[in-house]
């Protein structure tokens, strides 16, 4: 597994229960290797713009993504998962949207110093 892969891996969601759901590797953490993911869904009308990105069946990584429909990769839906509660990889993204995620989250931390 690496930055800018899709995984499958078991998330709490709002009501409790745990299902199975994609998410992508976003940053690999030191040490101990745990993965900083974010979460990923269909439900578009959680969008923040300027700040999630959309990805579309026409955008040029969606494809290797190995989602199924339009999707939504949330920035505001971190957590830090280990190595051992991921099930398998679906896709990845390009780099280039990898590096516009870690601007994107980037940006938003530092303004939380300024």
């Amino acid at each position: 597994m690496k930055e800018g892969n899709i995984i499958l891996t078991p998330i709490p969601q709002a009501n409790g229960e745990i299902k199975n759901r994609p998410t992508l590797i976003l940053r690999e953490m030191p040490k101990y290797q745990d993965f900083l993911i974010y979460g990923i869904s269909t439900q578009l009308k959680q969008y923040i713009p300027n700040f999630d990105e959309i990805i579309s069946p026409n955008d040029d990584d969606f494809k290797s993504s190995g989602l199924v429909g339009q999707s939504v990769i949330r920035l505001s839906f971190l957590a830090v998962i280990t190595r051992n509660s991921i099930i398998g990889s679906i896709g990845t993204i390009s780099t280039e949207r990898h590096k516009k995620l870690l601007h994107n989250l980037s940006q938003y931390l530092i303004q939380l110093i300024e």
